[in-house]
């Protein structure tokens, strides 16, 4: 086996940082994981013994490794997702939470990644101000992946996206074309997409991603809840300004729309905001009324990455047909396991060739 030198020590903060072949290559990932691993988690006897001769287990890339989960903020997918995928990879998960260690308390941002990344191969940050994570990517020795900033949240927008290539049966596609396998189920079209509220860390991969898939994003926002600079300039240094409508009128926003999506309108540290959001958002809340009246597809679908309050959603939308949202949390331990290979198993995550599976 050949020496491997590593010149340069891999982190991701937000999907901005990976081209379109390195996204597809992370989707295509996650799909194979997910149908390699399923069949080890059914009930033991449900499988036929020559069915299960040929099972083959997941990369063992985390074999003996530690991934370190600091997190300063409440979780309950990205957590799950993390210590479930990273046991599947062969490894472990070890969760920090701010009461665990004495980071912002006593030892600094600097001083944590480099202790931390001492004694583990990864980390996976969950942290407020995004400078934090950078700070982090900035002096640890292992590899750094934002699980969720104040700016950016990667892991939230590939679920989403492997969510909807899963169900492009919804999407009827424009033209018939030949179908080519490619190891995962691409969308047959470009998707409209509508994001109806704040502009938080969700829109913001969102709006530097799904454009330069193809597809067509409309946001409505408040005036004063729009895209910070830092988010804006990386939209329009990628060129995706060109394929995103923005205004106010959420009606307007779904016109057309295959996909409905909102988020929370207040985030962890905004509750003291919530007389004045709440104020703000009214009239934004995703129904079917809504949708009908701004003449969204007949056959939309809905996403959101959870935790859901009523306001931002009803009930005949989040628990009807065309909610995607638990099939949507389901993926966020697939897409968050296929990260955690590429990038703290095999350091290969910001390569461009595609990933070969052998079957």
């Amino acid at each position: 086996m050949s020496n491997i030198v590593v010149t340069k020590i891999p982190h991701l903060m937000t999907l901005a940082d990976l081209s379109v072949p390195q996204i597809n290559r992370i989707l295509a990932h996650s799909h194979h994981l997910k149908q390699q691993s399923t069949p080890w988690l059914l009930p033991h006897g449900t499988i036929s013994r020559n069915k299960a001769s040929k099972l083959r287990l997941p990369p063992q890339s985390l074999f003996n490794k530690t991934i370190a989960l600091i997190f300063s903020k409440r979780s309950t997918r990205t957590r799950l997702a993390a210590e479930t995928s990273a046991e599947l990879l062969g490894g472990r998960a070890l969760f920090l939470g701010k009461e665990d260690i004495q980071l912002g308390v006593n030892e600094s941002y600097r001083d944590t990644a480099r202790v931390i990344g001492g004694m583990t191969q990864g980390i996976f940050a969950r942290v407020g101000d995004h400078s934090e994570i950078e700070e982090l990517a900035k002096y640890s020795p292992v590899p750094v992946l934002n699980a969720l900033s104040s700016l950016w949240h990667p892991s939230q927008v590939l679920a989403d996206l492997m969510t909807l290539q899963e169900n492009k049966a919804s999407f009827r596609p424009l033209i018939e074309k030949e179908s080519q396998p490619t190891g995962a189920p691409e969308l047959d079209r470009p998707l409209t997409i509508a994001y109806v509220g704040d502009s938080a860390n969700v829109l913001h991969d969102m709006l530097v991603t799904y454009p330069r898939l193809g597809h067509h994003l409309r946001v409505a926002s408040p005036v004063q809840y729009r895209a910070p600079k830092e988010v804006w300039d990386r939209v329009v240094e990628l060129g995706c300004d060109k394929g995103i409508w923005w205004g106010e009128d959420p009606r307007e926003a779904v016109h057309g729309a295959d996909v409905v999506v909102t988020d929370t309108w207040i985030s962890m540290g905004q509750e003291a905001e919530k007389a004045e959001r709440l104020q703000a958002f009214h009239g934004y809340q995703v129904t079917e009324q809504l949708c009908r009246e701004g003449g969204a597809h007949h056959d939309w679908k809905f996403l959101h990455c959870l935790p859901r309050k009523p306001d931002e959603v009803d009930d005949e939308v989040f628990y009807g047909p065309r909610s995607l949202v638990y099939e949507e949390a389901d993926n966020r331990k697939w897409t968050i396991m296929a990260l955690f290979d590429m990038l703290f198993g095999k350091w290969n995550l910001l390569e461009e060739q595609p990933e070969k599976h052998k079957y």
